[in-house]
């Protein structure tokens, strides 16, 4: 990591899909300027398989990337920016962060496509729109950035 870098968190509560593919998404597209991690309130065992697979569809991959806990970065790391992804996890996120900046915190309510309910491509399909939604909303907030 480059000094200059500022820690951008994406936290969501099982860290296996949303918060995963925006760390992916940061890292790729972010220009170098931020340091892009990720953690969630319960985290899962693993990156969820659909997750990977769409990301993968993009060239981005995020198959090394693993589910953290917050305590992880609470208290221990310096983060600029805090994206929560989810609803759940903004409910039981912590409303004080050690060095967080005022304005610095985000919420983008993403829908879980690990919680939809189909067949194999309906899932897939889900994870997809997902993933777009999330990339459009990077890009949207990396415009916005100084």
């Amino acid at each position: 990591m480059e000094k200059s870098q500022k820690k951008v968190l994406f936290l969501c509560t099982g860290n296996s899909c949303r918060s995963q593919m925006a760390e992916g998404f940061m890292r790729e597209i972010g220009g170098g300027s931020f340091e892009a991690l990720s953690a969630g309130m319960e985290p899962a065992e693993a990156v969820h398989p659909m997750a990977v697979a769409v990301m993968k569809e993009r060239g981005i991959d995020i198959s090394g990337q693993k589910p953290k806990p917050i305590e992880t970065y609470l208290g221990k790391e310096c983060i600029f920016y805090l994206i929560v992804v989810c609803e759940k996890a903004k409910m039981s996120c912590p409303r004080i962060w050690p060095g967080l900046g005022e304005g610095n915190r985000f919420y983008w309510p993403l829908p879980d496509p690990a919680e939809f309910r189909g067949s194999e491509e309906e899932k897939l399909e889900e994870f997809r729109k997902v993933r777009d939604e999330i990339e459009s909303k990077v890009k949207e907030w990396l415009d916005g950035r100084p």
